[in-house]
């Protein structure tokens, strides 16, 4: 598709530039226009018509390829709830008339698999919704956000030890987005926890912070944090984008956003909201 797309917008475009040659030739040598307003203005006539044709066979295409990729995406979103929810309710009714340990281990296993479904569910719910550019704002409370991601993150980071100290507090925005920034951060600060299992998370002053007492960062790795790609230690699982993701969504929503490190001594992250 793409190829013959090139192909076209070449084509196109190189018979729009002899067109213009053919056009000053013929009005110069041939016509002899000696008024040159004339001569520029039916030049940029043409100019402007040719834009509105390369840019409408450039786009047109582009449009309906995305177009379809939406209503792809939303029709298999709609599909992959049915089966999620059928899986999670007879797991649950499964669970009641089973007593053997080893059995409801494997069912246990079965509902994370499922939660970490849901969360993917979500996040594509999430960027659909981006994309189209429809309102995901809601009224929620971040204290009660802050408990369920815990809740999520600790099936993944057993051995960590997540100390949480949350005043209530309510909140009118991104739901799903700052979910996404609080699994971010949280989950660099086990990254970078080295030898350390505690991780502290507090919620006052309307200001979220997450404190490990890992690695920690110097001056120079500070200033390159929010960079995509970058990450300070490379034998990291990941590609180094959590932060720039973090800065772009406290950047779009005026929240303000500060990180204190030390190195081997660990880092605070602060999420400050108005």
């Amino acid at each position: 598709m793409f190829r013959n797309l090139r192909i076209n917008i070449f084509i196109y475009y190189l018979l729009t530039v002899l067109g213009f040659i053919s056009v000053v030739y013929y009005f110069v040598d041939i016509l002899k226009i000696e008024n040159i307003y004339l001569f520029a203005f039916i030049l940029l006539c043409i100019i402007i018509l040719s834009g509105i044709f390369i840019s409408k066979l450039a786009v047109d295409p582009l449009w309906d390829y995305v177009h379809h990729l939406q209503a792809l995406s939303k029709e298999t979103l709609h599909e992959l709830n049915l089966p999620i929810s059928t899986i999670t309710t007879n797991t649950q009714m499964l669970a009641k008339d089973i007593e053997d340990k080893k059995n409801l281990k494997r069912i246990s296993r079965i509902n994370n698999a499922c939660n970490m479904l849901k969360e993917r569910y979500n996040e594509l719910d999430y960027m659909i919704k981006m994309q189209t550019e429809q309102d995901v704002k809601e009224l929620f409370r971040v204290d009660e956000l802050l408990q369920n991601r815990v809740f999520f993150l600790q099936k993944l980071y057993p051995h960590i030890v997540f100390h949480s100290e949350l005043v209530p507090m309510e909140l009118f925005g991104d739901k799903t987005g700052l979910s996404k920034v609080i699994d971010n951060l949280i989950d660099n600060a086990v990254k970078y926890s080295g030898n350390s299992t505690d991780i502290e998370i507090r919620l006052e002053n309307k200001t979220l912070s997450v404190q490990d007492y890992g690695v920690g960062m110097d001056e120079v790795e500070l200033v390159h944090i929010f960079d995509k790609y970058y990450q300070t230690n490379k034998d990291m699982q990941g590609f180094g984008i959590g932060l720039s993701l973090v800065k772009r969504f406290c950047d779009k929503n005026a929240i303000e956003l500060n990180f204190e490190s030390s190195k081997n001594i660990g880092t605070t992250v602060k999420l400050k909201f108005k």
